[in-house]
């Protein structure tokens, strides 16, 4: 289960969380123009466009949850289980395996506009990266500074959408996500007026009471509903500290707490990281479940020209500044 939203203040941001069970020991991953990204049934490409990300990096090959690249835009894919049905190769297409979309997406367009142009000519099939990786059933939320689309290849093609709530959660299909915020058009984030009865005179007792009915539980569905309510009805200032605090707020609304989720074999679901990227300038964020203190990996720190990975395995360690200590 995740949630990806966008955000903007006087730059650009998009993130996620990631919320599993177990971890792939991904790390926070650079790849430089000149790094080759083969492809199992299109050309490769021996230079695009500088990409960072959080990516599983099987065989020195990345494979990226989420990313974004030197342009400004970013793509993140999302668990689409039982919905997502990828198609045979064709003849007349570009063929990609659902792994390689964003590394395709990211590594030759510059934005959503050149995203819609290339997704028309792909057609994604149903390939593992390997026996012990399997086909993950996916749909991808795609943003630049402009405009926000979710993509979901299902059992009739390749659907797009314009995505004007900004967020994307897990199932079900996105027209379906977003007809349900019909369902919550009365909330607000301002004190409720009395439309029950004129005859009852009805006051408020409480902050807040503005949003009573919105959703706490942790379904896909009503993260969607409670990360649209709190992004969309955040403030901010746009400093550079005011912003990331705000969007690791935002996302707090929807994180997941060990033990709240219970799975088989005694496992529970967890929001394994956040991030936040600074797409302006190339800064990837990120909090771990173990460590709350933001991390941050510069994208235009590196030799953007190289032919090799950069990886930054994540901080999970804790850090507390204490205050005071015994002497």
């Amino acid at each position: 289960m995740c949630t990806a939203i966008t955000y903007q203040t006087k730059d650009f941001y998009f993130g996620r969380t990631l919320d599993n069970d177990f971890s792939y020991s991904e790390e926070v991953v650079i790849t430089p123009r000149n790094f080759p990204l083969s492809f199992r049934l299109a050309s490769g490409l021996k230079t695009h466009y500088a990409i960072i990300g959080m990516a599983h990096v099987p065989d020195g090959y990345p494979l990226y949850y989420d990313a974004a690249n030197e342009k400004g835009l970013c793509i993140a894919g999302l668990n689409f289980a039982g919905n997502a049905i990828y198609g045979k190769k064709q003849k007349d297409k570009c063929n990609l395996a659902q792994f390689e979309l964003i590394p395709y997406l990211l590594g030759t367009c510059a934005n959503v506009k050149d995203a819609l142009k290339a997704l028309s000519q792909i057609n994604l099939c149903g390939l593992s990266y390997s026996d012990s990786l399997p086909c993950a059933s996916l749909h991808w939320l795609i943003a630049d500074k402009t405009q926000a689309i979710t993509v979901e290849c299902v059992q009739d093609g390749l659907k797009i959408y314009d995505n004007p709530a900004g967020v994307l959660t897990n199932n079900p299909p996105f027209p379906e996500q977003l007809f349900r915020l019909n369902d919550y058009m009365n909330l607000s984030p301002l004190p409720p007026k009395n439309a029950f009865s004129k005859r009852l005179q009805l006051q408020s007792y409480s902050r807040g009471m503005g949003a009573m009915g919105l959703p706490g539980d942790l379904s896909s569905q009503s993260r969607f509903v409670r990360a649209a309510f709190t992004k969309l009805n955040s403030v901010s200032g746009k400093s550079e500290q005011e912003s990331v605090s705000q969007f690791f707020h935002i996302l707090g609304a929807v994180e997941q707490t060990r033990g709240c989720c219970a799975l088989e074999n005694n496992a529970y679901e967890i929001t394994v990281y956040t991030c936040c990227m600074n797409v302006d300038k190339g800064i990837y964020y990120y909090t771990t479940y173990e460590n709350r203190a933001i991390s941050a990996v510069d994208l235009f720190a590196e030799n953007l020209d190289a032919n090799s990975l950069s990886r930054y395995p994540l901080i999970k360690k804790p850090v507390i500044a204490y205050q005071n200590c015994k002497k």
